[in-house]
């Protein structure tokens, strides 16, 4: 397998996986911190799964059957596998997120009290 990966590929990858970081920070909710969190994995996943997809999946077709193609990146393909793996990344720390709530909210509330006999 070849790399014909160029910098220009890699930077438009880096700031495309960012800007759906960002995105996925917006639509988790809850606090500052678990944005930065969502966001953070969000922009890893997209780059390291863009990087995958463009490379390794479709690393064997020419720069003419793969249009556009930005400096050796499947723009199209990576930017599929970002959108799923935004959405992905934004209904799991949902529902972790909720689920987490929940189960704060169904602490027993009978610790911490002593029963005398």
């Amino acid at each position: 397998m070849q790399w014909d990966l160029g910098i220009d590929g890699l930077l438009y990858l880096a700031a495309m996986s960012l800007a759906f970081g960002v995105l996925a920070a917006l639509l988790v909710g809850k606090g500052a911190a678990y944005r930065l969190w969502a966001g953070a994995i969000t922009t890893t996943a997209c780059f390291g799964i863009g990087l995958f997809v463009s490379e390794v999946l479709f690393g064997w077709a020419t720069e003419e059957e793969l249009q556009p193609n930005i400096d050796g990146l499947s723009r199209d393909e990576a930017l599929l596998s970002s959108v799923v793996t935004t959405v992905i990344v934004v209904l799991v720390m949902r529902y972790l997120g909720r689920r987490s709530k929940s189960e704060a909210s169904h602490v027993d509330w009978h610790v911490g009290r002593h029963h005398h006999a």
